[in-house]
């Protein structure tokens, strides 16, 4: 019976993934998204595949600085191989955080048990990943004070403003950024992170000569998640300007941080379809442009299938 449930547990997001992808293909035109889906560009595809190449090595390395800080140390070349292991089964499995898992379990072998390192190295994956979404929810408040299209979808979500009327006003988008820092904050107290964390994370990532290389580290690679996301519109042939592209992707990345699907499908593409109909925009292209990042994304992964073939006896 408890494996039944642990097994149900795992299959979960999985059977989340499919509904939520059944509800929005239900929702658009299909004939629509035929139509936005015609043939990739091959520049664009390629450009695509190679920023995942930096991207992974600039985020092994920001693995490497993490445990290293944490007395857990890692070996550049086993934390490329251990990261692109790791993405791919993030790919492949439910939930999108049981690579990350396996990369700490494994890493934590390594390290002597009489030692702090095996914690160390659960807690650098941690703190690793949560360099990046602090980054890329930086990236993402600052579309929200900036961007006259995010302006515009909060004008009509909360302010009742006309579509062709003026966006939100600055107040109202600096009361929204407020509250979601206020809420964030509570979470984190109510759920014991802070002070589980706060130790590893002043070595790690705030002390002086940690925390730049660390603020950069993730927003370059934030960066290239949000590049690759545009090359795949342009790979498409779609030819929604760059600025307003650029202010939606951060909040459509962002809604794939929740482990509640299979490596984002799903969750992605309903954040796509809101946020493309919000900005009045065409949401089968929006939703598009998701399921071929989506693709991207694991084909950029599939070298951590050859690592987990030459590690299968």
């Amino acid at each position: 019976m408890a494996t039944s449930r642990r097994l149900a547990a795992r299959l979960l997001p999985a059977l989340g993934s499919l509904i939520l992808l059944a509800a929005v293909f239900a929702w658009l035109d299909r004939d629509a998204l035929r139509a936005a889906l015609v043939a990739p560009s091959p520049g664009w595809l390629a450009a695509a595949l190679l920023l995942g190449v930096p991207q992974m090595a600039l985020s092994a390395w920001r693995w490497q600085l993490t445990a290293h800080r944490l007395d857990a140390p890692l070996p550049f070349g086993r934390a490329l191989a251990e990261y692109y292991l790791g993405s791919f089964l993030n790919q492949v499995l439910p939930g999108g955080v049981l690579g990350d898992a396996s990369r700490a379990w494994r890493h934590a072998r390594t390290q002597a048990t009489d030692s702090p390192g095996p914690r160390a190295a659960w807690l650098a994956v941690v703190l690793e990943r949560a360099s990046g979404q602090f980054a890329l929810l930086l990236i993402a408040l600052t579309t929200l004070l900036f961007s006259p299209v995010i302006g515009q979808i909060l004008g009509r979500a909360f302010a009742g403003i006309d579509q062709d009327s003026s966006a939100a006003s600055l107040p109202v988008r600096l009361a929204l950024i407020g509250a979601a820092l206020v809420l964030l904050l509570f979470v984190l107290r109510r759920s014991g992170l802070l002070r589980h964390l706060a130790n590893a994370g002043q070595r790690a990532l705030l002390a002086h000569d940690a925390l730049w290389r660390q603020l950069l580290a993730s927003l370059a690679i934030t960066a290239s998640y949000i590049a690759v996301y545009f090359c795949c519109a342009r790979m498409l042939g779609i030819n929604t300007p760059a600025t307003t592209l650029l202010a939606l992707i951060p909040w459509v990345l962002l809604a794939m941080a929740l482990p509640l699907s299979m490596a984002g499908w799903g969750l992605r593409e309903g954040a796509a379809a809101l946020l493309w109909a919000a900005a009045g925009l065409d949401v089968a292209q929006g939703v598009a442009i998701s399921i071929s990042y989506g693709l991207v994304v694991l084909l950029s992964t599939l070298p951590g299938a050859w690592v987990l073939a030459r590690r299968t006896p």
